[in-house]
């Protein structure tokens, strides 16, 4: 067996193994699902996992209404390929219950619908993409991350993982957020996509866009879903490294059209993965503190 081969069957059955441990020890679990690779690569190891049954738990994705429309579709084709149940968390409409106006970026928002949707379903667990190379604040965080019954994270707070042994102790109307790929790296996921022959949306491989530059990062133009005002406009060939809000998910210029070519990119890129999500740029500490809020 390769080194490589080797790698990722250690990561995988590590994954497999906390999805095992999380199911059998908390009561009523989700998926945090955005379409992005993160999140379809957790699926698919959730369908490794609980083999030949059904995955015994929905996927929640928290939809901000500024959703490109390839990872739209994609996310439907997804749930009735491999027969998920799909839940929606609804931005807009928590916007609107707290007196916020929709016509700014949307992303900070999701933490507030996540809550809603997680206290009107009584998870006590929701799986998350989280991996610890995305960001410091990533870094921090266990593997089971333990939230208060605000949905807070605590760092200070945080229980010891030794031995691979998690802490499942809560109480009342607090849950987890557990993170089944935490050890993964980005060059991690796109080998675990080559291996395995997983589709992801388009928008991860080169293809022609209207774009726009704002502060040497390059957005996409979709006046349907979000109008920045007045901008130069120009077609450039493209791809994204990570997906959300059409208002902050920013593109690199890329010629790779398949995992192999992603891989050989990645080689020579000397930006981290979030380094193009505007709203993680706001500060040193903008991700601890949206996780605090309750982020995913």
């Amino acid at each position: 067996m390769s080194k490589l081969n080797s790698h990722l069957r250690f990561l995988e059955s590590e994954s497999i193994y906390i999805f095992r441990e999380a199911f059998s020890e908390l009561e009523n679990c989700c998926l945090l699902f955005s379409g992005g690779k993160d999140s379809i690569v957790m699926a698919h190891l959730a369908i490794k996992a609980f083999w030949p049954l059904k995955v015994p738990f929905p996927l929640l994705h928290i939809d901000t209404g500024h959703n490109f429309i390839e990872t739209l579709d994609f996310r439907n084709q997804f749930i009735n390929d491999f027969d998920f149940n799909l839940l929606v968390g609804d931005v807009i409409k928590s916007m609107k219950q707290r007196g916020l106006e929709s016509n700014e970026s949307r992303n900070r928002e999701q933490s507030f619908a996540l809550l809603d949707a997680i206290k009107k379903n009584k998870f006590d667990c929701c799986f998350g993409g989280g991996r610890r190379d995305e960001e410091k604040a990533r870094a921090k965080e266990r593997i089971f991350s333990h939230r208060n019954v605000n949905g807070i994270w605590e760092p200070e707070n945080q229980q010891p993982e030794m031995w691979n042994l998690y802490n499942t102790s809560k109480r009342l109307k607090e849950h987890y957020r557990v993170f089944p790929i935490s050890n993964w790296t980005e060059r991690d996921i796109w080998e675990y996509v080559a291996r395995e022959n997983i589709q992801l949306p388009s928008l991860y491989y080169s293809h022609k866009r209207l774009v726009y530059k704002k502060e040497n990062l390059i957005y996409a133009y979709d006046s349907n879903v979000y109008d920045p005002g007045k901008v130069e406009l120009e077609e450039k060939i493209v791809r994204f490294r990570t997906i959300g809000d059409i208002s902050c998910s920013t593109a690199i210029e890329s010629l790779a059209q398949s995992p192999q070519e992603v891989l050989q990119e990645l080689s020579i890129l000397s930006s981290t993965e979030r380094g193009g999500r505007a709203d993680d740029t706001f500060s040193e500490t903008s991700m601890e503190d949206r996780k605090k809020e309750g982020y995913f």
